[in-house]
Protein backbone atom coordinates (compact mmCIF):
# COMPACT_ATOMS: atom_id res chain seq x y z
CA UNK A 1 0.00 0.00 0.00
CA UNK A 2 1.30 3.39 -1.20
CA UNK A 3 1.60 6.00 1.83
CA UNK A 4 1.29 9.64 0.84
CA UNK A 5 3.62 11.88 2.24
CA UNK A 6 2.71 14.06 4.88
CA UNK A 7 2.75 18.02 3.98
CA UNK A 8 3.73 20.56 6.50
CA UNK A 9 1.36 22.57 7.64
CA UNK A 10 1.69 26.35 5.92
CA UNK A 11 0.83 29.58 7.27
CA UNK A 12 -2.63 29.88 5.77
CA UNK A 13 -3.60 26.54 7.46
CA UNK A 14 -1.84 26.16 10.38
CA UNK A 15 -3.80 26.12 13.86
CA UNK A 16 -2.99 26.03 17.52
CA UNK A 17 -5.31 24.51 19.94
CA UNK A 18 -5.43 26.63 23.41
CA UNK A 19 -8.29 25.25 25.08
CA UNK A 20 -10.83 26.56 23.06
CA UNK A 21 -12.19 27.24 20.01
CA UNK A 22 -9.60 26.67 17.11
CA UNK A 23 -7.55 29.44 16.10
CA UNK A 24 -6.41 30.13 12.66
CA UNK A 25 -3.44 31.98 11.35
CA UNK A 26 -3.91 35.06 9.27
CA UNK A 27 -1.30 35.47 6.47
CA UNK A 28 -1.25 39.04 7.22
CA UNK A 29 -0.66 41.15 10.57
CA UNK A 30 -2.86 41.68 13.23
CA UNK A 31 -4.93 40.18 16.40
CA UNK A 32 -5.81 36.36 16.22
CA UNK A 33 -9.62 35.91 16.41
CA UNK A 34 -11.61 33.08 18.30
CA UNK A 35 -13.81 31.67 15.39
CA UNK A 36 -16.52 32.07 18.20
CA UNK A 37 -15.68 35.64 17.92
CA UNK A 38 -15.06 36.33 21.58
CA UNK A 39 -12.10 37.50 23.59
CA UNK A 40 -10.85 37.22 27.08
CA UNK A 41 -12.88 40.62 27.17
CA UNK A 42 -16.08 38.58 27.20
CA UNK A 43 -15.19 36.09 29.64
CA UNK A 44 -17.53 36.59 33.11
CA UNK A 45 -15.59 38.24 35.98
CA UNK A 46 -17.33 36.29 38.89
CA UNK A 47 -16.08 33.31 36.79
CA UNK A 48 -12.57 33.32 38.20
CA UNK A 49 -13.41 35.09 41.85
CA UNK A 50 -12.61 32.08 43.80
CA UNK A 51 -9.53 30.68 41.21
CA UNK A 52 -6.25 30.71 42.53
CA UNK A 53 -2.69 30.75 40.53
CA UNK A 54 -0.04 28.17 42.38
CA UNK A 55 2.70 29.74 44.04
CA UNK A 56 5.21 28.71 41.54
CA UNK A 57 3.53 30.07 38.75
CA UNK A 58 3.46 33.36 40.86
CA UNK A 59 7.37 33.17 41.96
CA UNK A 60 8.68 32.50 38.47
CA UNK A 61 6.49 35.72 37.01
CA UNK A 62 7.15 37.89 39.83
CA UNK A 63 11.29 37.12 39.55
CA UNK A 64 10.48 37.96 35.88
CA UNK A 65 8.70 41.29 36.92
CA UNK A 66 12.25 41.92 39.45
CA UNK A 67 14.53 41.18 36.56
CA UNK A 68 12.74 43.26 34.34
CA UNK A 69 12.81 46.72 37.04
CA UNK A 70 16.63 45.77 37.90
CA UNK A 71 17.41 46.72 34.44
CA UNK A 72 19.80 50.36 34.25
CA UNK A 73 18.84 51.41 37.89
CA UNK A 74 20.62 53.85 40.07
CA UNK A 75 20.17 52.06 43.43
CA UNK A 76 17.37 50.41 46.24
CA UNK A 77 15.31 53.16 46.53
CA UNK A 78 15.35 53.25 42.70
CA UNK A 79 14.51 49.71 42.31
CA UNK A 80 11.82 49.79 44.90
CA UNK A 81 10.60 52.64 42.82
CA UNK A 82 9.80 50.91 39.60
CA UNK A 83 8.11 47.41 41.81
CA UNK A 84 5.73 50.41 43.05
CA UNK A 85 4.93 52.11 39.96
CA UNK A 86 4.60 48.09 38.45
CA UNK A 87 1.90 47.37 41.00
CA UNK A 88 0.10 51.05 40.91
CA UNK A 89 -1.98 49.98 38.25
CA UNK A 90 -2.85 46.95 39.35
CA UNK A 91 -4.28 48.53 42.40
CA UNK A 92 -6.46 50.69 40.63
CA UNK A 93 -8.07 47.89 38.55
CA UNK A 94 -8.55 45.56 41.39
CA UNK A 95 -10.56 48.34 43.67
CA UNK A 96 -13.10 48.11 40.67
CA UNK A 97 -13.13 44.09 40.37
CA UNK A 98 -13.54 43.80 43.94
CA UNK A 99 -16.73 46.38 44.42
CA UNK A 100 -18.11 44.82 40.73
CA UNK A 101 -17.76 41.23 42.44
CA UNK A 102 -19.69 42.42 46.29
CA UNK A 103 -23.35 42.62 45.78
CA UNK A 104 -25.31 45.59 45.26
CA UNK A 105 -25.89 47.18 48.66
CA UNK A 106 -22.10 46.75 49.72
CA UNK A 107 -21.04 47.33 46.45
CA UNK A 108 -20.35 51.62 47.41
CA UNK A 109 -17.17 52.82 47.36
CA UNK A 110 -15.76 53.53 50.87
CA UNK A 111 -15.87 57.63 51.83
CA UNK A 112 -14.37 57.27 55.08
CA UNK A 113 -10.88 56.74 55.19
CA UNK A 114 -11.55 53.79 58.16
CA UNK A 115 -14.07 51.79 55.92
CA UNK A 116 -11.01 52.63 53.04
CA UNK A 117 -8.56 50.50 55.12
CA UNK A 118 -11.00 47.64 56.38
CA UNK A 119 -11.05 47.14 52.59
CA UNK A 120 -7.69 47.11 52.17
CA UNK A 121 -6.85 44.82 54.94
CA UNK A 122 -9.61 42.10 54.72
CA UNK A 123 -11.24 41.77 50.81
CA UNK A 124 -8.64 43.54 48.98
CA UNK A 125 -5.97 41.44 51.07
CA UNK A 126 -8.01 38.49 50.62
CA UNK A 127 -8.39 38.87 46.67
CA UNK A 128 -4.69 39.30 46.04
CA UNK A 129 -3.03 36.34 49.23
CA UNK A 130 -6.37 34.32 50.01
CA UNK A 131 -6.48 35.96 53.67
CA UNK A 132 -6.77 39.21 55.40
CA UNK A 133 -3.76 41.49 56.56
CA UNK A 134 -2.41 40.90 59.72
CA UNK A 135 -3.23 44.47 61.76
CA UNK A 136 -4.51 47.69 60.99
CA UNK A 137 -3.08 50.61 63.20
CA UNK A 138 -2.96 53.96 63.45
CA UNK A 139 0.42 56.19 64.02
CA UNK A 140 -0.23 57.89 67.54
CA UNK A 141 2.32 60.73 66.32
CA UNK A 142 0.82 61.42 63.21
CA UNK A 143 -2.85 61.53 62.86
CA UNK A 144 -1.92 61.43 58.97
CA UNK A 145 -0.47 58.15 58.94
CA UNK A 146 -1.56 54.59 59.10
CA UNK A 147 0.35 50.66 59.17
CA UNK A 148 -1.21 47.80 57.66
CA UNK A 149 0.98 44.49 58.90
CA UNK A 150 1.66 41.72 56.89
CA UNK A 151 3.69 39.09 59.15
CA UNK A 152 4.95 36.57 56.06
CA UNK A 153 4.24 38.95 52.71
CA UNK A 154 4.33 36.22 49.86
CA UNK A 155 6.08 38.25 47.61
CA UNK A 156 9.24 37.92 49.59
CA UNK A 157 9.13 34.32 50.16
CA UNK A 158 10.86 33.38 46.84
CA UNK A 159 13.45 36.26 46.64
CA UNK A 160 17.23 35.49 47.30
CA UNK A 161 18.31 38.85 48.15
CA UNK A 162 21.95 39.81 48.10
CA UNK A 163 23.72 40.73 51.16
CA UNK A 164 24.92 44.09 49.20
CA UNK A 165 21.18 44.25 48.92
CA UNK A 166 19.85 43.39 52.11
CA UNK A 167 17.55 46.67 52.81
CA UNK A 168 15.99 45.55 49.44
CA UNK A 169 12.08 44.99 50.39
CA UNK A 170 10.00 43.23 47.38
CA UNK A 171 6.93 44.70 49.05
CA UNK A 172 7.45 47.47 47.25
CA UNK A 173 5.32 46.03 44.62
CA UNK A 174 2.15 45.86 47.22
CA UNK A 175 2.98 49.08 48.61
CA UNK A 176 2.28 50.27 44.63
CA UNK A 177 -1.23 48.19 44.93
CA UNK A 178 -2.49 49.66 47.58
CA UNK A 179 -1.45 53.14 46.95
CA UNK A 180 -3.63 52.61 43.96
CA UNK A 181 -6.54 51.56 45.61
CA UNK A 182 -6.18 54.12 47.68
CA UNK A 183 -6.19 56.85 44.62
CA UNK A 184 -8.75 55.03 42.73
CA UNK A 185 -11.20 55.24 45.67
CA UNK A 186 -10.07 59.26 46.04
CA UNK A 187 -8.32 59.21 48.89
CA UNK A 188 -4.34 60.36 47.58
CA UNK A 189 -1.68 58.68 49.62
CA UNK A 190 2.01 57.76 49.42
CA UNK A 191 2.16 54.23 50.41
CA UNK A 192 6.01 52.53 51.29
CA UNK A 193 6.79 49.38 52.67
CA UNK A 194 9.06 49.06 55.61
CA UNK A 195 10.40 45.52 56.51
CA UNK A 196 10.56 45.50 60.35
CA UNK A 197 11.58 41.54 61.60
CA UNK A 198 11.40 40.16 64.80
CA UNK A 199 12.64 36.63 65.73
CA UNK A 200 9.04 34.74 64.99
CA UNK A 201 8.50 36.83 62.29
CA UNK A 202 11.31 37.60 60.02
CA UNK A 203 10.20 38.93 56.76
CA UNK A 204 7.50 41.06 58.69
CA UNK A 205 6.65 43.63 56.59
CA UNK A 206 4.53 47.23 57.55
CA UNK A 207 3.17 49.14 54.75
CA UNK A 208 2.95 52.57 55.87
CA UNK A 209 0.20 54.76 54.57
CA UNK A 210 0.34 58.71 54.69
CA UNK A 211 -2.70 60.65 53.37
CA UNK A 212 -2.30 63.72 51.82
CA UNK A 213 -3.38 67.25 53.54
CA UNK A 214 -6.74 67.39 51.83
CA UNK A 215 -7.77 64.14 52.35
CA UNK A 216 -7.46 64.65 56.27
CA UNK A 217 -9.41 68.24 55.62
CA UNK A 218 -12.54 66.23 53.95
CA UNK A 219 -12.38 63.63 56.38
CA UNK A 220 -12.87 66.26 59.18
CA UNK A 221 -15.72 67.82 57.28
CA UNK A 222 -17.56 64.47 57.20
CA UNK A 223 -16.78 64.08 60.89
CA UNK A 224 -18.15 67.47 61.39
CA UNK A 225 -21.47 66.91 59.20
CA UNK A 226 -21.67 63.67 60.58
CA UNK A 227 -24.50 65.15 62.69
CA UNK A 228 -26.29 67.28 60.48
CA UNK A 229 -29.98 66.72 59.57
CA UNK A 230 -31.62 67.80 56.41
CA UNK A 231 -34.72 68.91 56.61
Amino acid sequence: MSQTPMSQPTASTASVDRGGPVQRASTGGGLRVPTNKKTIYDRNLNRSRTAELSRASFAYLFSEMITYAQRQVKDIQDLESRLNAQGYPVGLRLLDLTLYRDPPRSSLRPQRIVALLELIHTKIWRTLFGRSADALERAAANPDEYMISDNDPVVNSYISVPREMSTLNCAAYVAGVVEGVCDGAGFQARVSAVGVPTDMWPGKTVFLIKFEEAVLEREKWLEKGKGLKVA
